[in-house]
């Protein structure tokens, strides 16, 4: 089973690499850009289907994939749509 996890700056937390990454995008041509956000994406296969794999995964993605102090994330089974993301999910343990 394959999922993808994409990590994100929450919308109220600075994005200097992102900011950077739009400037130099507007100097090499592309004045419409308003604005970029950078973050990371991992790709995960795993191997058989537990029923409470999503419930760990989410963990993982909480407890070590993210800060979701300044991140949030979200997680995509098999290329389908997030259910949920870190938002939804962001109390610690």
């Amino acid at each position: 089973m394959k999922f993808k996890v994409v990590v994100t700056p929450k919308k109220a937390v600075l994005d200097p690499q992102g900011n950077a990454v739009r400037d130099a995008m507007r100097h090499l041509g592309m004045p419409e850009v308003q604005s970029v956000r950078v973050g990371k994406c991992l790709e995960i296969d795993v191997a058989g289907g537990s029923v409470d794999l999503e419930t760990r995964l989410h963990g993982l993605c909480r407890d070590l994939l993210s800060n979701p102090v300044i991140e949030d994330y979200a997680l995509e089974r098999n290329g389908m749509a997030p259910k949920t993301t870190a938002r939804s999910r962001s109390k610690r343990r």
